[in-house]
């Protein structure tokens, strides 16, 4: 195009622009004022988990000192009763035979100890008829000179029996608490109580046990001690608070957990959801939990008494408020930080824009010299500062004719490219036929030539066993009764010469497939599934093998019955070895289409060692086995000819360590 046509041209309307001013703005402002807030956004959840997860990890080492030192005062008990019940003074009590100076001993010791009772079972010269009953695990074991210590639960009778005092310490009124589980008691009798019974010879021979413990309802004192333990001072921030309480079931029967300012929550019970998880479940808690009147992160685990039965918790948690609070201060911290940020960084953009807007006007008018004939104008700036949709639009006339002449280019170069590529990829794929042709010639020749040698063999030994057989069942004959003295050799020999005919007998169908075909019919696949697991379960025997079955299919299949078993009997006990002691062999079948033909997929699976690539890339090709001793390499390759003969195909997918999975897929029957 000359210049005359150039400027005798006629100019389009004017086309209405838009300020760039708000997009520039926009995409400068995009990062701090949306990508930024996300990034915050995920940070902050991201946070919080973990703030939680921190919380969750103290209140479970709390619980873990917690558990230490109840377990401690079980063994410190159990050891002390079983100190008394082996010192001389104790010893040389009892040889006295006088019961009051046993009595006055261990009322002694009892107070010493800091036990609630102290007795032995049976009472020297008495029949024990008004002690506690003396079937518990705990004194059983020790009449049978094993000491236990436990935790039991003593109804109130029991209590009573030993002391009065106790069953009045032990008792507690229930006091209505959200979220627990509903309950018509009004009271909690029974106690809590650290049982131990140490064994203990009488003078006369006969074996007793010395029998103490501790009430552990309202032991305020034993509470403490564990909430002092686990909450040191310090150890929480300000305005935090650590409790611990032990529960007998669901009720608190000792604890430092208050009700009011003055007065502890004994008789309070635990929620529902806590109750189940640790009661009934068997399961520790480790979570936030709403306790008598405020949300605690908590930590409950089960106690079981000397039954094996869980009877009651122990629990230690300390106020959320606190650690809440100092939650969402940082986060508003953090929001406020970054709104400083973006209050501070907005107006530094807005001042960086206005040095672009004003060149852009320079831009306009040297495209206005261009467009009236002077092609060597420039607009020579350094920072550019107008309207960017204006200037766009004249680069875009001006760049028309480079912009025709580049898309002709183009089109060229796309023809010349497609030709190029379209030549190539029938050169690719007559290469990849003839490769595949000529794979499948050699492998057809090899297979003729293994057919015709395997055929030749197997007639070769059918000959010399046939008169083995023979010879060997004249030789029986012979014998007469004289041939029971070898039966084990005789029956070793028959094993082997079966084996050899068993050989023979794969080898030739490996050989001559079209002879062993049989009658075909139409089968589910399901019943044929179900008829070949009783002649794999001997194996199945043998290890701890689960099987799981996944039928889906509806449709049938056309096939002989033997040759479709022997396929699956084949594949499940390859399963089977590759699982030597353990695992799960999973058989599935459904129905799908392939290439547009309707079939089903039969699936085998196992999670058994697997097999690397090389075994994989061989495990069809006749003779090849794995088995040294065992396998003859026939059973895959005649696998693989029987589906393919149906028209169907024969697919494996393994790797080492994760199992081996063979897919078989069948075209339906008409």
């Amino acid at each position: 195009m000359t210049d005359a046509s150039l400027s005798g041209a006629t100019k389009p309307p004017a086309k209405r622009t838009r300020s760039v001013r708000f997009k520039l703005l926009a995409i400068a402002l995009l990062p701090t004022l949306v990508i930024l807030p996300l990034l915050l956004g995920v940070m902050m959840v991201r946070w919080n988990t973990k703030f939680d997860a921190l919380l969750t990890s103290k209140v479970s080492g709390d619980l873990t000192i917690a558990h230490q030192y109840f377990t401690h005062i079980l063994e410190n008990t159990g050891e002390q009763i079983q100190a008394l019940g082996q010192s001389v003074a104790f010893r040389e009590v009892l040889a006295k035979g006088d019961v009051s100076e046993v009595d006055r001993l261990l009322a002694e010791r009892q107070s010493k100890l800091g036990l609630d009772f102290l007795y032995l079972s049976p009472a020297p010269g008495g029949t024990g008829s008004d002690q506690p009953d003396a079937d518990w695990p705990v004194i059983a074991s020790a009449l049978r000179g094993q000491s236990m210590t436990s935790i039991d639960i003593f109804s109130n009778s029991e209590l009573a029996a030993i002391s009065p005092d106790l069953a009045e310490s032990a008792h507690l009124d229930l006091i209505d608490t959200p979220n627990a589980v509903p309950s018509t008691r009004n009271a909690e009798t029974r106690g809590m109580v650290v049982h131990s019974a140490s064994h203990v010879e009488l003078p006369n021979g006969q074996n007793a046990a010395l029998v103490g413990g501790i009430l552990l309802n309202q032991n305020l004192a034993f509470i403490d001690t564990i909430n002092d333990l686990v909450y040191r001072q310090s150890s929480l921030p300000e305005g935090s608070q650590g409790t611990a309480t032990l529960f007998l079931d669901d009720v608190r029967v000792s604890t430092n957990v208050r009700l009011f300012a003055d007065r502890r929550a004994l008789g309070t019970r635990v929620s529902s959801a806590v109750r189940k998880t640790v009661l009934e479940d068997g399961q520790v808690w480790l979570d936030r939990a709403f306790v008598v009147n405020d949300w605690y992160i908590s930590a409950y685990e089960p106690i079981k008494d000397s039954y094996g039965k869980r009877v009651g918790m122990l629990y230690v948690g300390f106020l959320e408020a606190p650690f809440a609070q100092t939650k969402y201060e940082s986060l508003l911290i953090l929001i406020g930080a970054f709104l400083f940020v973006a209050a501070l960084s907005v107006p530094i953009f807005l001042r960086w824009a206005r040095g672009i807007f004003k060149p852009l006007e320079r831009m306009a008018n040297t495209i206005g010299r261009v467009e009236n004939g002077d092609l060597s104008a420039r607009t020579n700036i350094d920072q550019v500062q107008d309207e960017i949709a204006l200037v766009a639009d004249h680069l875009d006339d001006l760049l028309d004719q480079v912009q025709e002449r580049d898309k002709r280019l183009r089109a060229w170069n796309d023809q010349l490219n497609e030709r190029v590529d379209a030549r190539t990829s029938e050169l690719r794929e007559a290469n990849r036929q003839l490769e595949a042709t000529t794979r499948q010639l050699i492998m057809s020749e090899k297979l003729a030539a293994i057919g015709e040698i395997t055929a030749g063999v197997a007639h070769e030994i059918n000959n010399p066993v046939a008169v083995l057989q023979g010879n060997l069942d004249v030789l029986r004959d012979l014998l007469g009764e004289h041939a029971r003295l070898g039966d084990t050799e005789f029956r070793l020999i028959d094993e082997q010469v079966n084996r050899i005919n068993l050989i023979v007998t794969k080898l030739l169908q490996f050989a001559k497939p079209e002879e062993y075909a049989g009658y075909v019919e139409r089968h589910s696949v399901a019943e044929v599934i179900d008829d070949c697991m009783p002649l794999v379960a001997h194996l199945l025997s043998r290890a701890y093998i689960n099987v799981v079955r996944e039928h889906h299919s509806t449709r049938l299949v056309l096939m002989n019955r033997t040759e479709l078993q022997q396929v699956l009997v084949n594949l499940m006990v390859n399963a089977l070895h590759a699982m030597s002691e353990r695992g799960t062999l999973t058989l599935t079948d459904i129905d799908q289409d392939r290439d547009g033909l309707p079939g089903l997929l039969i699936t085998v699976r196992d999670t058994g060692s697997g097999m690397d690539a090389d075994v994989l890339n061989r495990i069809f090709d006749p003779f090849y086995t794995t088995k040294r001793r065992e396998g003859t390499g026939l059973g895959l390759s005649i696998t693989k000819t029987l589906i393919d003969r149906q028209g169907g195909g024969l697919e494996v997918e393994s790797k080492p360590g994760k199992g081996t999975t063979f897919m078989i897929w069948l075209p339906e029957a008409d």
